[in-house]
């Protein structure tokens, strides 16, 4: 079928939709919706048997309606209505919620039902239920609807539809310290997590709090108190305890969410410290796992700087296998955009953020005397896929979505050594490809072409179980002390052929010239990225229907 994906931006659904949709065979194309004028264009060049909307802010217009079969995904039950439905079901502390693909109407959220999953609600925020059970339900409706199109069945009309819901509004979400307890805290930020952030006063200002999780073993303050810190997240009391709070925006329009640690300054640092969890070591008989989970994946210079430390101190813990988990929703993103939009000079910032992380990759790479295993439990980009292939082992859960290029973020060259991971793991002919086709891909993708070795269950639970009986497979069999010494050699002999310093001297080169150069496109796909600044177009490697070359699968 010819599907045309009408969406806001390439989101984590979209290309979670865009990568089974192709999977399974389909045919293809992306359009942003921008306008009327836009969307009645594709749909003539295109000329699509269906198309497809995860979520729309506004109504298809009739006339397209009449000309090809709309589906939209809603991120509720049937019934439910608006744009903020995620928001409010968090905010109200609702136990089970669901995902329903409906059938566009002139009314928004009116159609009939395709199909609905419903999931059980985590202690989670709004992006990363829909990272994982949103997602998950929304492909799964998606894929039964196809089938019943398939087979000409029709939509259910909705039952009893609620009233339309509002957007939810900020003051709902405001955070009083001295009314609210831990729980009504934690609900009103991770409702409006990650956008558009809920408002409080912290210090005396006004501040946008995202990123919070509840604190514990700490001493009782007045509500709205500094605790502590730890990482880049300060500690506040509530009511009845206290919240860690990890990243603040200024409420004023093109404002950038950073670190707390960043927003306060010095009234952080004079916090007491705490021990940190976003980057743990377990050791579980000779195999050790450590744990690292940035916000968004994105890893500042002192992220890069923290992780190679744990990994130089991994080291010193006896084991047959090191394991690189990631976080539970993101593995790695690579650098830090938002720091380094906010740094004094972006340049500079970018410069050492690079070279602090292809110091993680270096470190990684230098590990001889034990396996090395990434675990990519969530999605990986950029620097963060590098990152990953520099492990002797890559597992990958299915449902993750990997994106091994650089080049969207207005040509940036890219470093982490890719120039030689890459090619070592599919080729020269292929690396390119990759790069520049410039197109996210699946775990069933990324193991054909050689960059994943081990699919994961796509449930986590299950995931994680399965990851540890391979890691503790792959440990214990009876040639280890020869797949070492082979690792050895290998890395030996391609040192001799070409010195690693040699391949991190040519990317950064290359990257001085973004940086520093007379090209402004990666400081203005930059800008334009972390300020959330609409595209105008859509990009041409998407818009398979605007495109004059046909776009190349690779495997």
């Amino acid at each position: 079928m010819r599907i045309l994906l009408l969406c806001h931006s390439f989101n984590s659904l979209t290309q979670r939709l865009f990568v089974e949709l192709r999977e399974r065979g389909e045919e293809v194309s992306v359009e942003f919706d921008i306008s009327d004028a836009v969307l009645r264009e594709a749909v003539d060049l295109f000329e699509p048997d269906l198309v497809l909307a995860p979520f729309l802010k506004r109504a298809i217009p009739e006339d397209v309606l009449a000309r090809a079969k709309c589906l939209i995904v809603h991120p509720g039950p049937p019934g439910d209505r608006g744009p903020s439905a995620l928001d409010w079901a968090i905010l109200e502390g609702r136990e089970n919620w669901g995902v329903t693909l409906l059938e566009a109407a002139p009314d928004l959220d009116a159609g009939p039902v395709w199909v609905t999953r419903a999931f059980p609600m985590r202690a989670a925020s709004k992006s990363s239920h829909y990272r994982h059970e949103v997602t998950r339900g929304a492909v799964a409706c998606v894929i039964e609807a196809l089938q019943k199109f398939r087979n000409g069945e029709r939509a259910q009309p909705q039952p009893e539809l609620t009233p339309m819901r509002p957007v939810c509004p900020r003051a709902l979400r405001r955070i009083d310290w001295a009314a609210d307890d831990v729980d009504a805290v934690l609900r009103k930020i991770r409702s409006a997590d990650g956008s558009p952030g809920a408002p409080g006063s912290i210090g005396g200002r006004e501040y946008l709090l995202f990123n919070a999780e509840a604190a514990h073993g700490l001493p009782a303050a007045e509500p709205g108190t500094f605790l502590a810190r730890r990482g880049g997240a300060v500690a506040l009391a509530a009511r009845d305890g206290a919240v860690w709070i990890g990243h603040l925006r200024e409420p004023a329009a093109g404002s950038l969410k950073l670190p707390a640690a960043h927003m306060l300054g010095d009234v952080f640092s004079a916090l007491p410290e705490k021990p940190s969890p976003l980057i743990r070591y377990e050791q579980d008989g000779d195999i050790g796992y450590l744990h690292f989970a940035f916000h968004n994946g994105a890893m500042s210079v002192a992220d890069c700087r923290t992780l190679e430390a744990a990994i130089v101190s991994a080291r010193r813990e006896k084991a047959r296998a090191l394991v690189l988990t990631g976080g539970p929703d993101y593995w790695s993103n690579g650098l830090h955009l938002g720091v380094i939009e906010a740094a004094q000079s972006a340049a500079e910032e970018s410069l050492q953020n690079i070279e602090a992380m292809n110091d993680c990759v270096r470190t990684l790479l230098a590990i001889d005397d034990r396996l090395v295993v990434a675990a990519l439990r969530g999605n990986a980009g950029a620097g963060g896929v590098f990152l990953a292939l520099a492990a002797d082992v890559v597992m990958m859960r299915d449902g993750v979505i990997l994106n091994p290029h650089y080049k969207d973020m207005g040509n940036l060259y890219g470093s982490e050594y890719w120039t030689y991971l890459l090619p070592r793991r599919v080729g020269s002919e292929k690396a390119r490809l990759i790069t520049q086709n410039r197109l996210p891909m699946g775990a069933a993708q990324a193991a054909r072409l050689g960059l994943a070795d081990i699919i994961l269950p796509e449930a986590p639970e299950e995931a994680e179980a399965v990851m540890r009986a391979r890691v503790q497979l792959i440990a214990s069999v009876a040639d280890f002390a020869e797949r070492l010494a082979a690792k050895r050699l290998a890395r030996e002999k391609d040192e001799a052929t070409k010195p690693l310093e040699k391949y991190r001297s040519e990317e950064l080169e290359k990257m001085q010239r973004n940086f520093f150069g007379f090209d402004p496109s990666y400081h203005v796909a930059r800008h334009n990225f972390i300020r959330k600044v609409a595209k105008s177009r859509t990009p041409l490697h998407l818009a398979l229907h605007r495109s004059l070359r046909p776009r190349r699968d690779i495997a």
